[in-house]
């Protein structure tokens, strides 16, 4: 016989050892993203965004005095 069906049901050939090399490392979840890209929003709107953020800011520091 050939050297090519020799290994044809060797243990890699199964679920059970697909399952083993998926937990060698473990099954990981995917990583969220911390924030959401803000790649092709509109302009005028992410302008207003980073005045909201900064004056959100303003008003946090006010109330942490008082």
């Amino acid at each position: 016989m050939d050297g090519r069906f020799e290994n044809t049901f060797g243990p890699e050939l199964n679920n059970t050892f697909a399952d083993k090399k998926a937990h060698r490392n473990g099954i990981k979840r995917p990583k969220k993203q911390r924030f959401m890209s803000m790649k092709g929003v509109d302009p005028k709107f992410l302008k207003n965004l980073r005045f909201a953020k900064k004056h959100n800011k303003r008003h946090v520091k006010m109330e942490s005095t008082a």
